[in-house]
């Protein structure tokens, strides 16, 4: 059922938003490094490997500089269009069609790159190869300000593979076992909504029983 809700509102959002990526693209075209879309390799369910579809907001050759795979706050590889784009996740949306193509569904745990899915602990790692990914998930809703957290410690990198990581696949795999229709439609409605109001304090009045947040990710958000 949550697979013909995926199709069906793929394609209404695709058609609906036609026109916005008409106009990114032309943007696009003609500023930073004349990139429209980017795609890159992420592990899907059962450890499949696809084609990750976003609007391009970073220099081409970013997955070879600095901190890699992770981006922090004003990371110098973003291109100027590229922080709007990020900033407003409106460089997430050309992953509709992946939705539509059955790669991901509109919500799961977000698609890593190998080197992310290598840092699961090993027992999350096999339960999150059970589960297909999503556009948006609980842990994306909790750290939708990921950028500014890795900004502010000592090391992005370290803090993303032994804090971030294991903490988004314990949310993630918790979260799976409470896959309904109903919690579909709910964390829709709020990554809609904390988009809109991203200061919004909605969170707080669902999903009460989750795992708790490590101390170290705490005192950042």
């Amino acid at each position: 059922m949550i697979r013909i809700f995926d199709i069906f509102f793929s394609l209404l959002a695709i058609i609906f938003l036609s026109p916005i990526f008409v106009i990114i693209s032309i943007f696009l075209k003609f500023s930073g490094e004349g990139e429209i879309l980017y795609f890159q390799e992420r592990i899907g369910k059962n450890k499949k490997v696809f084609k990750l579809i976003k609007f391009a907001t970073m220099l081409k050759n970013s997955p070879n500089i600095g901190t890699k795979s992770i981006t922090v706050k004003g990371d110098p590889r973003i291109l100027p269009m590229g922080h709007f784009l990020r900033k407003t996740k409106i460089n997430e949306l050309p992953q509709i069609f992946n939705v539509l193509f059955g790669d991901i569904s509109l919500i799961g745990p977000r698609p890593l790159v190998q080197e992310g899915v290598d840092n699961y602990p090993r027992e999350l790692e096999i339960e999150m190869s059970k589960i297909k990914p999503g556009l948006s998930g609980l842990a994306s809703i909790l750290l939708r300000n990921e950028e500014e957290v890795l900004s502010v410690v000592e090391d992005p990198v370290e803090f993303h593979k032994k804090i971030l990581t294991p903490f988004k696949a314990e949310i993630e795999v918790w979260m799976s076992k409470k896959n309904n229709l109903t919690n579909y439609f709910l964390l829709i409605f709020l990554t809609i909504w904390i988009v809109l109001f991203p200061r919004t304090k909605i969170l707080n009045n669902f999903f009460k029983d989750r795992p708790k947040m490590p101390d170290e990710l705490t005192k950042l958000l």
